[in-house]
Parts: C-alpha cells; sequence; structure tokens
C-alpha cells in the first residue's frame, strides 16, 4: 500500500472519528482536539473549552487577489480541494459545490473556496478560465492557488486527505469533502461532495449556522 494511499485511510478514519466522538445534539459539532485553559475571576478559577481554530494562511485566487483569513472575517465559508485537470471526483464536487453557490449566491453571509492541489499546472490563468467556465463570480467563489506545502498542510487543517500519487489518475489522490467552517474559524462539517444526499445534509446545517 503506497503512502498516498495510507494517508486518505487515515485521514478518513480521523474524520470519521471526529464525527462520531461529537455529542449528538442539535448543535453542529466542532472537529478537532480542544484543550482547557484556565483562568481567575473575581477570585474563582473559571475553566474555558478552546477548540480547533484553523491557522492563518495566503493564497493567490483566479483574479490574482490575495486570499488570506481576513478574506472570511465574519463569514461563514466551505472549503474544499481539487485540480483542474482531475478526471475522476471533482467535476461530481464542483457540480454540489454549484448547489450551494447559485442556493446562496445573495448572501453575503457566505463564501466558497476552493484550494488547487496541482500547484504546477492550475496558474491564475488556467484558474481563471476554470472559473469562467464555471460562470461565477470571484468575490463569491475563491479558486486558488499556492505554496504546496502550504495547501497540503491546510487540507490537514480541514481533515482533507490530498497527496501526488503518480499512480492516481491525474497524479493526485485526494478526497471530495466539503468543509463547513464557522465564523469563528472552526471547523463545523465534513461532507462527501460526490454525494448529493450528504450536501442535502450541509445545506440543512449551513442554514443552521446562518440563523446563529
Amino acid at each position: 500500500m503506497n503512502q498516498a494511499i495510507q494517508l486518505l485511510i487515515v485521514l478518513g478514519c480521523i474524520t470519521i472519528f471526529l464525527a462520531c466522538e461529537q455529542p449528538k445534539s442539535k448543535e453542529l459539532p466542532i472537529y478537532g482536539n480542544r484543550d482547557t485553559v484556565e483562568r481567575m475571576v473575581d477570585g474563582e478559577k473559571v475553566v474555558d473549552t478552546v477548540y480547533h481554530m484553523l491557522p492563518d494562511f495566503h493564497f493567490i485566487d483566479q483574479d490574482s487577489n490575495s486570499i488570506t483569513q481576513e478574506t472570511f472575517k465574519d463569514k461563514i465559508y466551505i472549503a474544499d480541494f481539487f485540480f483542474t485537470s482531475c478526471p475522476t471526483i471533482c467535476p461530481k464536487v464542483k457540480a454540489q459545490m454549484l448547489r450551494v453557490y447559485n442556493k446562496f449566491l445573495d448572501n453575503d453571509e457566505l463564501i466558497l473556496l476552493s484550494h488547487s492541489i496541482d500547484t504546477k499546472y492550475d496558474t491564475v490563468p488556467v484558474l481563471k478560465k476554470f472559473a469562467e467556465k464555471l460562470q461565477i463570480k470571484t468575490e463569491k467563489w475563491h479558486l486558488v492557488t499556492g505554496v504546496k506545502k502550504d495547501i497540503y498542510a491546510m487540507a490537514k487543517e480541514y481533515f482533507i486527505a490530498a497527496a501526488e500519487d503518480e499512480t492516481a489518475p491525474g497524479g493526485y489522490t485526494h478526497s471530495g469533502g466539503l468543509v463547513l467552517v464557522d465564523k469563528k474559524r472552526q471547523v463545523r462539517g465534513v461532507y462527501d461532495g460526490t454525494e448529493p444526499e450528504q450536501v442535502d445534509q450541509l445545506l440543512v446545517d449551513l442554514e443552521k449556522l446562518l440563523k446563529k
């Protein structure tokens, strides 16, 4: 079993475990590790829970705009990982992302973010052509490229599997996960973007966050 396939299996298991370990309630889970921090308030010890938060990042989108965590300040967003020449799951995932895009096109609280994992081929002009093919607005849906190690590091932060693999179709192995991120930069859900039923649930969960 090669390293890329092992990575997919491990990260897939982590995602399932993280989802299952969350309490079953009307509140959406918060993915990732959590720590506790003690502080004194009026002479009494208070214990706060600190949840996993996505780190700062810097990428470039299809219009050569710098895209950072500040782009998504006070926004909910959905992230995924793809590459424009993907011959397998990417068209299915992008079709589902378009469902989300069209449904919330006029909602300023939501933005979409797609990271290319093929940083050699997917240059800004290539991403621009891809965006034109999708007929999307840049301010609503950012297709980004950047330093390869930074893209792959962010995939792990989102609990998404992505790896170069010469034996895989197109040269890359990755999951089709769609990641729901809240206004606090916390992951609130990971959904299989190749399954319309899971995207149905994403839309339901997204509505919950938008109502807060």
